[in-house]
């Protein structure tokens, strides 16, 4: 696999929303791709240029559980860690050590035993961890859905009950408020019981 990612075709480089962005891209990069445990295997060009290149850097699961706080970090940008692993076992450790993230892909195949086991042995873990579990997909993007979840644990949001994306977003600006024994007179249009918004209700429940 690694072979494979070493001569990987990589996107065009493009440029990031602004210089501030640029430059934490920059530092972050600079800071991963210098630890003792990570190694370069595929760096685009112009990679600290205003229009990024995609640099992939690989380290072991075994470095990654010994230095933590140093190497699972946020680069916000073009670059991946890739972390390879001998033993499937210690995979839901290194779950374990994440923060809270936005998204989470097990990419595994549904009738291999041993990777039913392993993500019968993550998903409890992923659960905890991410506002998204995907199989063997891409995140989609953010839109105006029904079925759009954009959150998760902290860091990942500050709402953690939330999502920021799609029609369930609105909890994000609402506050509940109870209107005890008030005549109909005083309640608002979505609380009165003639109902002018024609919206559901449930009444004496």
């Amino acid at each position: 696999m690694l072979a494979m990612l070493r001569d990987a075709d990589l996107p065009n480089p493009t440029p990031m929303l602004n210089d501030r962005i640029q430059k934490g891209f920059e530092a972050d990069l600079a800071a991963l791709a210098t630890h003792s445990g990570v190694s370069t295997l595929l760096k685009g060009a112009n990679s600290t240029d205003t229009s990024p290149g995609t640099t992939l850097l690989h380290t072991t699961l075994d470095k990654v559980l010994a230095s933590p706080e140093a190497l699972i970090t946020e680069v916000f940008g073009p670059a991946a860690l890739i972390v390879t692993y001998s033993d499937p076992a210690e995979v839901p450790e290194l779950a374990r050590t994440l923060a809270g993230q936005l998204t989470a892909t097990i990419i595994a195949e549904s009738d291999a035993a041993s990777d039913i086991t392993l993500a019968q042995d993550l998903l409890p873990i992923l659960t905890e961890k991410a506002g998204r579990l995907l199989w063997n997909q891409w995140p989609t993007g953010v839109s105006v859905t029904y079925a759009q979840q954009h959150g998760g644990p902290y860091p990942a949001t500050t709402a953690p009950t939330t999502t920021s994306v799609g029609t369930a977003s609105i909890t994000r600006f609402l506050r509940p408020v109870a209107f005890q024994n008030f005549p109909s007179t005083f309640l608002p249009d979505a609380l009165n019981d003639g109902n002018p918004l024609s919206i559901p209700q449930h009444i004496d429940g």
